[in-house]
């Protein structure tokens, strides 16, 4: 607990040096391509455009059904609506995981809790995120689906998603440092995920076993993406209606953090001995 306290004691006395951080790691990172930051909503239009050529297919282009008290939705806005934050969720967690020991040399120079590092570099993703997010509202309103009450979950949900990333990079950040294939365990881990969560298809569709479903949601995404679909097809205040599930992520998402701050904290001070 005292370590947790200590963690969240930096990022707020320090929130100033995050923001500041993370637009410079947006910025310099994409310095060097010809497109610059164009690249960051050109990548995930590509993949959208495939995972819809692949398996909209497959499902021969069939409208999903995603409330009872709905019409069936076409298929690429439910598509998107999931694979938006995927996309955020995917690489903040790659690019936090990776955040500490590649920026070593850097550490050794500066004066600043290593700590707020995974979040500096998760923030410079959310900058992305938030314009993906607008550009789907904008398609999303010229599929029918305008805007609504229930848009204002999505500021908890996008809340939540940072929650989760959080904990889990100071977990993998810690771990990467002193072991680096836990990165590309980690990277491997999500790519069989996509596939685990409802972003390609919907989980009921092609398990008719409930106990293998419910073991499915599990998963912290399948709250989240069933979440940003609900606001941003006006179905209902998910995390209200589903409050049993929200009480697992919030637990699940308190245990991590407590696990990660402990770890962080017990090993930063020998993060340069791994330079």
């Amino acid at each position: 607990m005292k370590s947790a306290l200590t963690v969240l004691k930096e990022q707020i006395n320090h929130f100033y040096l995050i923001r500041r951080l993370s637009v410079y790691e947006l910025i310099s990172k994409n310095k060097s391509n010809y497109l610059g930051m164009a690249w960051e909503v050109i990548n995930p239009a590509i993949q959208i455009l495939i995972y819809w050529f692949v398996f909209g297919n497959i499902r021969e282009n069939s409208a999903v059904e995603v409330s009872k008290e709905m019409e069936p939705v076409p298929f690429i806005t439910w598509l998107v609506a999931g694979f938006v934050l995927w996309i955020f969720f995917y690489q903040s967690t790659i690019q936090g995981s990776k955040s500490i020991y590649s920026r070593l040399r850097m550490l050794s120079k500066m004066n600043f809790p290593m700590s707020i590092i995974p979040n500096y570099v998760i923030f410079s993703q959310l900058y992305i995120h938030f314009f993906l997010l607008f550009f789907i509202i904008i398609i999303f309103h010229f599929s029918g689906f305008y805007i609504n009450i229930y848009y204002l979950q999505l500021i908890y949900f996008l809340f939540a998603t940072l929650c989760l990333v959080f904990a889990i990079s100071l977990i993998t950040s810690t771990l990467s440092t002193i072991i680096r294939d836990i990165h590309m365990f980690l990277n491997s881990t999500l790519r069989m995920l996509l596939y685990l969560s409802p972003i390609l298809w919907q989980i009921e569709s092609i398990v008719d076993n409930p106990f293998i479903d419910k073991l499915l949601m599990l998963n912290p995404l399948y709250y989240l993406i069933e979440g940003y679909r609900s606001a941003l097809y006006g179905i209902d205040w998910y995390f209200i209606v589903h409050w049993e599930y929200t009480l697992y992520f919030w637990a699940l998402v308190v245990v991590l953090f407590l696990f990660g701050a402990a770890l962080h904290v017990k090993f930063r001070r020998h993060f340069i001995d791994y330079l």
